[in-house]
Formats: C-alpha cells, sequence, structure tokens
C-alpha cells in the first residue's frame, strides 16, 4: 500500500479537499481527484526529504516563548514607526549579513520562520556554500548587535534541537 500512496493521510485530504472545492460528489469528480490524489503523493513522495533529528527537546519551549515574546515586541515597535510620521527621517533599514554554523536544514528553515515572522526583519538570502545569511532589518541601528541577537539568541539553541 505504500508503493501505490506514500502518505495515505495527506492523499486522503487532497482527495476531500478536491471534493469540497469541485462541489460534487459524482463518480467523474472522484475519479479525477484520486488521479490528483495519487499524481500528488508521489510528487510528494519523489521531493524525499530528509529527515529531522530532534536532538534537545527540552529548549523548544524556552525557544518558542521568546519567539512569541518577540513577535509581539516587534509588533509594536513597527507599529510605533509607521505611526510616528515625524520620526520616518531618522529611520534607516537596512542589510546585515550574518555568518552561520548551523548547517541543518530543518534548523535553518526554523530560523528562517523566526526572523520573517518577527515583523521588521525578513530572511532574504542564503549562501549555503559560505553560510551566510542575508537579513532585511527595517530600523538598522547596529549591525553587529543583529549578529549577536541571531546567534546566541537564536542559532544557538536551534542547533541544540536540530544538531
Amino acid at each position: 500500500m505504500r508503493r501505490v500512496l506514500p502518505y495515505p493521510l495527506i492523499a486522503l485530504a487532497l482527495l476531500l479537499s478536491w471534493l469540497v472545492l469541485a462541489g460534487s460528489a459524482s463518480l467523474g469528480t472522484i475519479l479525477l481527484g484520486g488521479m490528483v490524489t495519487l499524481g500528488g503523493s508521489w510528487a510528494l513522495a519523489s521531493l524525499a526529504p530528509p529527515r529531522a533529528r530532534l536532538r534537545r527537546l527540552a529548549v523548544l519551549p524556552g525557544l518558542l516563548r521568546d519567539v512569541l515574546v518577540e513577535v509581539v515586541r516587534s509588533n509594536n515597535a513597527v507599529a510605533r514607526i509607521i505611526l510616528d510620521p515625524a520620526g520616518q527621517g531618522r529611520r534607516q533599514s537596512g542589510f546585515v549579513q550574518i555568518p552561520l554554523d548551523m548547517r541543518s536544514p530543518q534548523g535553518l528553515a526554523a530560523l528562517a520562520c523566526i526572523l520573517t515572522a518577527t515583523p521588521g526583519t525578513v530572511w532574504v538570502e542564503y549562501d549555503s556554500s559560505e553560510g551566510i545569511m542575508l537579513l532585511h532589518v527595517l530600523d538598522l541601528v547596529d549591525a553587529s548587535e543583529w549578529v549577536r541577537i541571531v546567534k546566541e539568541k537564536w542559532e544557538r539553541r536551534l542547533m541544540e534541537i536540530f544538531e
């Protein structure tokens, strides 16, 4: 069964989504949805994502708490920047190159999600050969401070979890 349908739960969800979107449960819709489901399941299996090895899950609750606090804090800071038209001339956005030691694809993806979910920052690019991430910061005051924040606050803990 696994060879024909590698991800049965995802395939079922895809088929149900197909039927809901089609608005019909006719035989033709079910057959066409079944073909789409098989194709989608095989396409997903061909991607063959690497298996994540989670090491120290005890770090995760503190990391999630800090991400939530940082998102709320950054929301407030960005709102102040947007709502203060007089201060917009004093603000300077910019790019920061941050050398990363982490090589785990799952850890890098988690770091990208954390940084992009935090208002005022966007993960722009990652050079895997050099291990350098390019980060855009809305209110850039000190680039070295951003390097310290990313490496000590996020990368170090993600490396504990994924590497």
